[in-house]
């Protein structure tokens, strides 16, 4: 990743300013409105307005963000605390994902109202959101491995696999913890299930650095410090004030519930807290905020899919915040793209899986009486791959089903002859007959 230029100190811009001259130069920051917010990094290459210097432009538009900025009760660096503007551009992504995480406008309705339908969307969300948050911090196999060692229920065979299985784990964990308040201990819970067995000292799981051990700082490729976080002797203090945060209890003028999950976000990566396993940790309290907050549809989307094909756009905006007085509307404009290509994706996805849906149940009109949903997303799987195995284990995980029910769907599809069953170790599984498209009345 490219590191970005950091911006030039105002004070000497400042101090060069007299009379006249520094009220030409304020004039033209006097509004943000409609100006994109960039960072110096990319503000330097903007045409300066006639008249101005470059570090003239970006002191008056620097005075202007100050005039609008909204303080929060977090700390950057000393006494200065964090804050962040409402530009347009923030404006519109806030209701952007208002709209579309908190209500059900344009949302398939297998998705509200059928319970199996939905836990099957909600299982490949997490699934997804797992494995590409674990290569995030790392983790190296590959994405269809992951996924068959999720379904099927495998136990993981490297620190790898289960560096995925437990943030697995975590995203089912942070599903039960909707409801409740974020606590420093909560926080240790989760990231004790993120790390569990794949730590070098198992016993700093769930527990913040000490002083006087070596603070873990965030380096580059190169071995460039990127990121050093506070003293651990901080710690105790700065979480005590990111759960009050979390929970609205700071005392803070308003903040947009999509703002405080992604300031939450921000915040546990900034104070980096643990030895390792920071990064996965903020993303699942993401969630946690984002679904205590009654964003719903969270459930459904996966971020790190999106931040890992941004990494390095992901990395910048949070330098930019640093680089620049704890300035935080970089990170959150930077998040709430990648939060409304999540829900464009999801939405995409309903729409290609309720037609294919809808187009198999046509197929199959004779049999569509006897067969729920559970069974048709398995047969529009085994239609893509003619290689696919099912177990009672696979198919319990996939829909969040009893192992009973499980047994009694693949049983069913295999009387009707859509598939048969082999031995497998002690059990069975069960494999897409051979001639399948031609039974189904499929053509092709």
């Amino acid at each position: 990743m490219r590191i970005p230029q950091p911006p030039p100190p105002l004070s000497p811009i400042l101090a060069s300013l007299q009379g006249d001259r520094l009220v030409e130069v304020m004039r033209h920051g006097m509004s943000i409105a409609g100006e994109r917010y960039l960072p110096w990094d990319e503000f330097r290459w903007r045409p300066v307005p006639e008249g101005l210097t470059l570090e003239e432009w970006w002191a008056a538009t620097k005075i202007a963000r100050s005039v609008v900025r909204r303080r929060l009760p977090l700390r950057f660096q000393d006494d200065v605390p964090f804050g962040y503007a409402l530009p347009d551009e923030v404006l519109r992504g806030i209701e952007n994902v208002a709209k579309q995480t908190s209500g059900r406008i344009g949302v398939p309705e297998p998705v509200t109202h059928d319970a199996p339908t939905r836990d099957q969307y909600v299982v490949n969300s997490l699934i997804e959101e797992a494995i590409t948050s674990s290569q995030l911090e790392g983790a190296s196999t590959t994405y269809q491995v992951a996924k068959h060692m999720l379904r099927t229920g495998r136990n993981p065979r490297t620190r790898d696999e289960l560096m995925i299985l437990n943030n697995y784990l975590a995203m089912r964990r942070v599903g039960e913890l909707r409801e409740e308040r974020l606590t420093p201990a909560l926080i240790a819970e989760i990231h004790r299930i993120v790390t569990e067995g794949t730590l070098d000292d198992p016993a700093t799981a769930g527990r913040l650095q000490l002083p006087g051990e070596e603070r873990v700082v965030v380096m580059d490729m190169e071995g460039n410090v990127l990121h050093a976080p506070p003293p651990a002797e901080q710690l105790p203090e700065r979480m005590e004030a990111l759960c009050a945060f979390a929970n609205g209890e700071s005392g803070a003028s308003y903040v947009p519930p999509v703002v405080r999950a992604i300031v939450v976000h921000f915040m546990l990566s900034f104070d980096h807290p643990f030895v390792d396993g920071n990064g996965r940790t903020a993303r699942v309290l993401f969630y946690w905020s984002m679904l205590n907050q009654d964003y719903w549809l969270t459930e459904f989307l996966s971020i790190s899919r999106l931040i890992k094909q941004k990494q390095a756009q992901y990395g910048r905006s949070f330098l930019h915040c640093e680089q620049d007085e704890g300035d935080l509307t970089y990170f959150i404009d930077a998040q709430l793209g990648i939060i409304s290509q999540a829900i464009t994706d999801l939405h995409d996805y309903l729409d290609r899986k309720v037609g294919q849906t809808r187009n198999l149940q046509r197929a199959v009109s004779a049999l569509a009486g006897h067969l729920n949903h559970r069974q048709i997303a398995l047969l529009q799987n085994a239609i893509k791959k003619s290689d696919a195995r099912y177990t009672v284990r696979s198919h319990s995980r996939s829909h969040n089903i009893t192992v009973q029910t499980a047994r009694t769907d693949l049983q069913a599809l295999e009387t009707r002859g859509l598939l048969t069953r082999v031995p497998e170790g002690r059990g069975f599984a069960w494999l897409p007959v051979g001639d399948l498209r031609k039974v189904l009345g499929l053509a092709g």
